[in-house]
This record gives structure tokens, C-alpha cells and sequence, in this order.
């Protein structure tokens, strides 16, 4: 049987982290349907197997989906790295699940604001605000080690 997990803020990062991943496959799952139900394959084996090569080419809004998708891989995977750090330095609980659930929610409407083409500034305004978590972690994350550099 694994150990339990003690740390609550350890134990709230895994919970938004996994909900990102979550989110991440979701998009990936959403960007394929996209390609099939636009019939615009990336690859020529793929146009092959879906009706020819003539459907071996770029679609606007696959490519849309494609980008929010990369964009999530850019962004969330430092969070990942950020946060299970930052919550081995003993954050305050409070705190933690506050920086956690910024960059969650924020990473959300960037993803909804990409795929639905919102007008600006909306998902530029969702990529800061789900900076300022990170960036937040970052420097704790420095000042709690910085004695020992």
C-alpha cells in the first residue's frame, strides 16, 4: 500500500495538476476529432487512410486547436515543475491552493478563449494571469533556497 500523502499543499498541486493534464488530453482529444471532422491531416499516411492525399493539408481551425494545444504544453508543464517544488518549501496552505487555482482557471479561459477565436484582450489576459502564479512560485521557490547556493 503507498504512503499517504501528508503535505496538503502537495496534495492540492497533485489536484490541479492532474486537472490540467486532464485538460491537456481533453484539447488533444479535440484538436483530432477536429482534423477528422475537417478531413486537414498533418501527415500524408494519415490523408491516406481518410480519402487521399488532396486532404493531406492545414486547416484554419485545426491549426487554432493544434496552437492552443502546444501553447498548453509551453505553459503547463513549468507550472508542473513549479508547483510540486514550491510545495515542498512548506507554503501556507491558503496560499498555495490560491496560486493553484489562478493559473488552473486562467489556463481554462485561455484554452475556451483560443478555440472560440474570443475577441482580444481576452486570452492575452488569461496567459498573464496565469503568469503571475508561476512567477510568484518561481521567486519563493529562489528565496527558500537561496542560502544554500
Amino acid at each position: 500500500m503507498a504512503a499517504p500523502i501528508t503535505s496538503e499543499a502537495f496534495s492540492c498541486f497533485l489536484f490541479y495538476g492532474v486537472l490540467l493534464v486532464v485538460k491537456m488530453y481533453i484539447l488533444a482529444i479535440i484538436t483530432g476529432q477536429v482534423r477528422l471532422r475537417k478531413k486537414a491531416f498533418a501527415n500524408p499516411e494519415d490523408a491516406l487512410r481518410h480519402g487521399g492525399l488532396q486532404f493531406h493539408r492545414e486547416d484554419p481551425y485545426v491549426e487554432r486547436c493544434r496552437r492552443a494545444h502546444v501553447n498548453d504544453m509551453e505553459n503547463i508543464l513549468p507550472f508542473l515543475f513549479l508547483g510540486a517544488i514550491y510545495s515542498m518549501t512548506g507554503p501556507c496552505l491558503a496560499v498555495a491552493r490560491t496560486h493553484f487555482l489562478v493559473f488552473f482557471v486562467a489556463r481554462c479561459l485561455h484554452t475556451v478563449a483560443y478555440l472560440f477565436g474570443l475577441k482580444a484582450p481576452t486570452r492575452s489576459l488569461a496567459y498573464v494571469v496565469a503568469q503571475i502564479p508561476c512567477v510568484s512560485m518561481a521567486l519563493q521557490i529562489l528565496a527558500a533556497v537561496a542560502a544554500y547556493a
